[in-house]
């Protein structure tokens, strides 16, 4: 059979970098593709057809052309901008953060790409209108360790696999998941799992969004779920987040 030459799909734009005197090379994501590098010619320039299709953030028709060693992007056009993404610096910083995410945890032969462009597509769509981020935010988180095979166990002490009791509880990085006081052992990996953030936690992991999505969370809550969450990512990945110590910084900033 012959190779595919080109193919057309609706791509959200991950990265983009400078390259030569005036084009652009882009990470895309596709739901038939997966994740790929493409050349962007000429789209530096200001009378360039692509200049203002190729935004970070943005859901985009693309027409590719299959090269040996990268392949060129040869038509795009906006389907979805997501303007708040980019008009807005916090939301564009938590956009910034489910966007690493997700490329750090995905690879190029996945078997399950269309299931996470739609997860990516639909958070970018709630992160320009939700007046919670952090709910946003750590539903994404959830969804996407179910995806990539880490989901987090919160119903069994993943050492003794009883049924998690409702009390204080730890969390193992190691082993993923909740573990009983009477069964912990002391370590830098183990940390501490209040009653209410694993409610919280057990809450997003089972409920589709719309569920969700007028749910209010206290500040306190919201603190602990996010240092637990971004520890076992932390974890997981073996590296620390560009994306967060922005995130970090902007919120020490203030409104």
């Amino acid at each position: 059979m012959s190779r595919l030459r080109s193919y057309r799909a609706a791509a959200l734009i991950l990265k983009r970098r400078d390259i030569g005197e005036a084009d652009r090379l882009l990470t895309i994501f596709t739901a038939q593709q997966g994740k790929s590098d493409v050349v962007a010619k000429g789209a530096r320039k200001p009378d360039s057809a692509k200049s203002g299709h190729v935004e970070l953030f943005t859901k985009v028709d693309v027409l590719v052309t299959l090269g040996r060693s990268l392949d060129v992007l040869t038509q795009a056009e906006v389907l979805e901008p997501y303007l708040p993404l980019r008009e807005d610096l916090e939301r564009g910083a938590y956009a910034a953060y489910v966007t690493e995410l997700m490329d750090r945890f995905v690879l190029t032969d996945e078997d399950h790409q269309a299931a996470l462009f739609h997860l990516l597509d639909e958070t970018y769509a709630r992160l320009c209108v939700d007046s919670d981020l952090r709910r946003v935010t750590r539903w994404y988180e959830l969804r996407l360790l179910d995806a990539v095979g880490f989901r987090p166990q919160l119903h069994e002490c993943v050492v003794s696999h009883a049924p998690v009791l409702p009390e204080d509880q730890f969390f193992s990085l190691i082993e993923g998941g909740a573990v009983a006081p009477h069964s912990a052992t002391p370590s830098p990996h183990l940390l501490p799992l209040p009653l209410g953030t694993l409610k919280l936690l057990r809450h997003l992991q089972r409920s589709p969004y719309k569920q969700v999505a007028d749910l209010a969370i206290s500040e306190a809550l919201h603190r602990d779920a996010e240092r637990l969450m971004l520890a076992y990512l932390r974890f997981l990945l073996e590296r620390r987040l560009q994306s967060v110590d922005f995130l970090m910084r902007l919120r020490q900033i203030g409104p």
